[in-house]
């Protein structure tokens, strides 16, 4: 009986482990809801500055919506929204407006580099997000 007794306890010990893991991954998924800015990103040879000269790049979340929207510095751009924890996926086709712009360097960059982002993670109280490829931080936003 006690072996009984033991093993139920176990049991609901493990159940409810999982219950709380799966709370902290949507906790975590909780804090990119709204806009974020970007502030740096990695792999250009140039700066951060000369890459984003007339505005930086900012990313939307819509959590209810599951969307995924903003601007690359000149053009708009949305799509789904693909989270699992702290997994994200940018690998969907997003549509993205065509405006002629005089410095696409850094459009071109973020948007190539938005499908390479594997997960994210957000610090400093939730007022920095960070885009993770692998175990490379590949880019930073702040909150807005």
């Amino acid at each position: 009986m006690k072996k009984y007794i033991s093993v139920l306890v176990l049991f609901g010990l493990m159940l409810s482990s999982c219950n709380v893991f799966k709370c902290k991954k949507g906790d975590i998924a909780s804090k990119l809801e709204g806009t974020w800015e970007l502030n740096y990103i990695s792999g250009p040879k140039i700066t951060f500055e000369g890459l984003y000269p007339n505005g930086k790049p900012t990313i939307n979340f819509d959590l209810k919506e599951k969307r995924v929207s903003g601007s690359n510095s000149c053009n708009n751009f949305n799509g789904k929204l693909s989270i699992d924890g702290n997994k994200i996926d940018f690998t969907q086709p997003m549509a993205v407006t065509k405006k002629m712009c005089t410095n696409n360097q850094g459009e071109q960059t973020f948007m190539s580099a938005l499908p390479k982002i594997t997960s994210f993670d957000i610090t400093d109280e939730g007022k920095t997000l960070h885009f993770i490829s692998g175990d490379i931080a590949m880019m930073r936003f702040t909150k807005k």
